[in-house]
């Protein structure tokens, strides 16, 4: 997806320099996959130790996600 954006040079640089990448959309792209991969491993912590004994069966991870589905819904309604 093609998205025009304003990045601080300085920002970006660093990006590249830590990244090691060879390109400004190389070096963003890698530091999104990056934040999110973070997010993700914060949202599990959240939920460290908070599972019983068994693991959840599908319909109830289903449940769960359609649960979440119908809240994001609603939120985006407002």
């Amino acid at each position: 997806m093609k998205t025009t954006i304003d990045i601080p040079e300085g920002e970006l640089k660093d990006a590249m320099r830590f990244t090691k990448a060879k390109t400004k959309r190389e070096a963003v792209v890698s530091i999104l996959e990056e934040f999110n991969r973070r997010r993700r491993m914060a949202e599990l912590v959240k939920y460290s130790g908070t599972f019983s004994d068994s693991f959840p069966i599908n319909d109830e991870i289903e449940a769960v996600d359609a649960e979440r589905h119908r809240g994001s819904h609603d939120r985006s309604r407002r």
